[in-house]
């Protein structure tokens, strides 16, 4: 996924205008994938590295801001850059309140939709790293044995190994065994790392 290269998504109903925001983007180097309605998109496959979507508003069965509440539903984080011809203040205020990067209105600038698309790109790059790194973490968690994950919740909490020890009944020097084996897996090369960790986990606010 993370070598996957970025995509955009041209939701438009109206061939010529989605061919010529095609065009568009394939002049700066971008890989583009058109869908002339909400359902075809939905019917495809998702894209594999960072993407974003450019986003007709009206459009017959159903419209972008729907499908904007479907996504969103359905914890998809997808950018989107709506387009439209007929905007209104409460359509735009729904538009941005539900995370749209832009709303443009036609006839807009090319080079508006090529920033909010490089922007949108850089969001979800950015989100698709984030979400690496936590299931890398969370699968390095997971190999920890239950009582090191016991001391590890422990150590960040900022516990010293004696008084770890006597929280839950063994010796100090087996804590210390424990935190080594701990950091280890975890690959932690120090405690503020170890602690960094703990809290994308969401880690810090358990109890053991």
């Amino acid at each position: 996924m993370g070598n996957a290269d970025p995509s955009v998504m041209v939701i438009d109903d109206d061939p010529e205008f989605r061919d010529s925001v095609v065009r568009l983007l394939e002049t700066v180097g971008l890989q583009t994938r058109q869908f002339s309605s909400v359902p075809d998109f939905l019917s495809a496959d998702p894209p594999e590295g960072p993407a974003c979507l450019v986003l007709d508003v009206r459009m017959p069965e159903r419209s972008g801001l729907e499908l904007q509440r479907d996504l969103a539903a359905a914890n998809r984080q997808v950018p989107i850059i709506f387009i439209t011809a007929h905007a209104d203040v409460p359509m735009t205020v729904q538009a941005m309140k539900g995370g749209a990067i832009e709303f443009l209105t036609k006839p807009f600038r090319p080079q508006d939709l090529l920033d909010a698309v490089e922007i949108g790109l850089a969001r979800d790059r950015h989100r698709q790293e984030n979400e690496k790194a936590f299931t890398e973490l969370k699968t390095r968690f997971d190999m920890l044995s239950s009582r090191e994950r016991e001391v590890m919740l422990l150590v960040v909490a900022g516990r010293l190994n004696k008084l770890i020890a006597a929280d839950i009944g063994i010796a100090e020097a087996t804590v210390k065994v424990h935190r080594t084996h701990l950091m280890r897996k975890m690959k932690a090369r120090s405690f503020p790392e170890l602690c960094r960790m703990a809290e994308i986990l969401k880690l810090t606010s358990q109890k053991p």
